[in-house]
């Protein structure tokens, strides 16, 4: 017997039994949200997770290369730990190695590059249900050319005022050899803290091909 039908009325039941979003206005959604975001900034003073690196270029040859790496943040700064890698040399020196250090130098500049109205325009597109949670859909355009900017929409949970998924694509063309990345952010609830749980990134190559990057986060613990 086939489950499909059971787990369609399972999905539309849990579905129907999540409240809708209440109606607020632009400003108040922007300021709930940028006020517990900095709450949750200053309450979470120190964790670990292992993140899984994979990333994938198809074109005009195949490469592939896997990276886990231990991560742990503390009072703001994040260190990396290199705990395997396997694949193609290129990439994990070109693309993976890279993206640990970028990640450390965009913390050096949070103030900059943080989800604030001294960084981006926001616009309220509606709300939906995301993952089971109900959420204000806004838009958000970066004020400035900066590569760690983005522009695309949020999901902003109504209950928490925290950001559940995002789709963006960056600010500035990372490189002339690069001509779009698609970017889908996801984020899981860890005890009062939302924090990263998946993120997939499609880039398209000018001379051909596309590379597919994807970032799993697990095994999280925090100490405060």
């Amino acid at each position: 017997m086939s489950l499909a039908p059971f787990l369609l009325f399972a999905t539309a039941v849990l579905a129907a039994n999540t409240p809708p979003a209440p109606a607020l206005p632009l400003n108040d959604i922007v300021s709930r949200l940028l006020t517990r975001n900095a709450e949750r900034s200053a309450a979470l003073q120190h964790y670990t997770s292992v993140r899984t690196y994979d990333v994938r270029y198809d074109g005009i040859v195949h490469k592939q290369a896997d990276m886990k790496v231990l991560a742990t943040y503390d009072h703001g700064a994040k260190t990396f730990q290199i705990l395997s890698e396997n694949g193609s040399k290129l990439l994990l020196d070109r693309v993976l190695h890279r993206l640990l250090t970028s990640e450390q130098e965009a913390d050096k500049t949070r103030a900059q590059t943080a989800l604030t109205s001294d960084n981006y325009s926001f616009s309220l597109v509606g709300s939906e249900q995301k993952d089971n949670h109900a959420c204000y859909v806004l838009q958000v355009l970066a004020k400035r050319r900066n590569k760690y900017l983005y522009n695309g929409k949020i999901w902003v949970d109504a209950n928490d005022f925290a950001v559940v998924y995002v789709e963006a694509h960056p600010a500035v063309n990372p490189s002339f050899w690069i001509s779009g990345t698609d970017i889908q952010h996801q984020y899981q609830k860890i005890a009062d803290f939302w924090l990263p749980a998946s993120n997939r990134s499609e880039t398209k190559i000018r001379i051909g091909g596309k590379a597919l990057l994807t970032i799993n986060y697990s095994d999280y613990k925090l100490n405060n």
